[in-house]
């Protein structure tokens, strides 16, 4: 919808509202009132004249007390909807929104597309707006981030309304910038935590859950442009909310996000420290997936200590859960590593069919580019090593390409070693030490 359309067309409540008249004038036909009679001793004749011909508007005091004297619902009276249609909306809106913090998005965005016609029968702005940004986020989870950016556009419209706070702004701006960072548009995600950041804090409002969960999001962008000592700041700052409210999955995502922080600096038994908190709080709240993340993470930083069969024992448990929770993406990562562990071994069949079956799982996925680049990168070893050169020449130049996409330096660096190796294997020694020299040229830039 234009904007143009957006200004000149009446909104579901005002229409709504702009009916009532005719509804308390039919109501009070059938009630076999005259305008004197309903008016008591409240009101005149002619103020309920004026509202039967749309001339004023009632207060909501005035709405309810109306429909007491007509013995109807006071919803129904207000918007021809009734509380109890209300409730109906309302109570399958929650019921989605449990399902998507359960990670279950799927079913969450059935559920939330079966209540479209009961939230749109309320002309109720705050359900709308309610509707559309759970399903956005359960679509962005699922991996449709551009049907997911869609319905967002349009929450936006309806929290610019007058009637809407700047926390509703903020909460949407939010999602807007957690669907960029999936799309990996960094800058343009950290314009948009830093906007919802603001209104948030200005909004006089309690809104400590979503201030860490901005700082969390714009914590993984500072840390995608490998600049840590922002992402730690940020992790420090959600944490202290978090634990103000002793939220504990609030506290664990952010335990979660500073191991993640100390992984990349280095600092491999501060990041383990950080990441078995996290999986103790995911664990007392049955977050099976998370816990599969965690463990995914562990498999990760076991590798990095040099403890291979332990790591392959994280990231078959890691690959189970998300089996479990049916995180198609989750498994791909798990089997990613493993594959790079066979690779290591110089089982290089085995890291082929891992590798593919990793690909395979998150094809299409364009919030998962670096597990593509990663995944492209092992493939493309396997071949290098069985000498099938053209084959590996694909899947280098496919992660470099993802890498890219990604604005991915240390990912490129990857690729571009890779390409040189290839290049020397034949012979081209003037094309290897070309594609050296940039690597060498590029971690040069590369802050850690």
């Amino acid at each position: 919808m234009g904007m143009h359309e957006t200004a000149t067309s009446p909104t579901p409540a005002a229409s709504a509202r702009s009916r009532l008249g005719d509804r308390l004038r039919a109501l009070r036909v059938a009630k076999g009132l005259t305008q004197t009679q309903l008016a008591g001793e409240r009101f005149s004749k002619e103020y309920v004249s004026q509202i039967e011909r749309g001339k004023t508007r009632p207060t909501d005091a005035t709405i309810a007390w109306l429909a007491e004297q007509l013995g109807v619902d006071s919803g129904y009276l207000a918007s021809g909807v009734s509380t109890e249609e209300r409730t109906k909306a309302e109570a399958l809106l929650a019921r989605a929104e449990a399902l998507s913090e359960a990670h279950r998005h799927e079913e969450a965005i059935e559920v939330f597309r079966e209540a479209r016609p009961l939230v749109d029968g309320t002309g109720a702005p705050s359900l709308e707006l309610r509707a559309l940004t759970g399903e956005a986020w359960s679509l962005g989870q699922h991996g449709d981030v551009r049907t997911s950016l869609e319905l967002l556009q349009r929450a936006r419209e309806i929290a610019e309304r007058p009637e809407m706070s700047d926390l509703d702004r903020a909460d949407v701006l939010f999602r807007l910038g957690v669907c960029r960072w999936q799309l990996s548009s960094i800058s343009t995600a950290i314009a948009l935590f830093d906007e919802a950041l603001k209104l948030a804090e200005g909004s006089g409002l309690p809104c400590d859950l979503l201030r860490a969960d901005i700082l969390g999001w714009r914590s993984r962008c500072h840390r995608r442009q490998r600049d840590y000592v922002a992402a730690r700041e940020d992790v420090e700052r959600a944490l202290e909310l978090a634990e103000g409210m002793g939220d504990r999955r609030a506290i664990a995502n952010t335990y979660f996000q500073a191991s993640l922080i100390s992984q990349r600096q280095g600092h491999y038994v501060l990041s383990r420290n950080y990441a078995q908190r996290a999986k103790e709080l995911y664990q007392e709240l049955n977050d099976e997936r998370n816990v599969g993340r965690l463990l995914l993470m562990f498999g990760g930083l076991t590798l990095l200590l040099g403890d291979d069969e332990r790591a392959v024992e994280h990231l078959k448990a890691s690959y189970a859960r998300a089996l479990d929770s049916d995180s198609p993406a989750d498994a791909a990562q798990a089997l990613e590593g493993i594959a790079r562990v066979h690779l290591n071994r110089g089982e290089y069949d085995k890291a082929d069919e891992l590798a593919r079956a990793s690909l395979e799982l998150i094809e299409g996925r364009e919030d998962y580019l670096y597990e593509v680049s990663a995944s492209q990168l092992v493939l493309g070893r396997a071949h290098l090593e069985r000498g099938r050169l053209d084959e590996a020449e694909d899947c280098f130049r496919a992660a470099d390409a993802a890498a890219e996409q990604l604005s991915s330096l240390s990912y490129r660096t990857e690729a571009w070693v890779a390409l040189g190796d290839l290049a020397a294997r034949r012979g081209d020694d003037r094309e290897a030490s070309r594609l050296y020299r940039n690597a060498a040229e590029a971690l040069q830039e590369i802050r850690f």
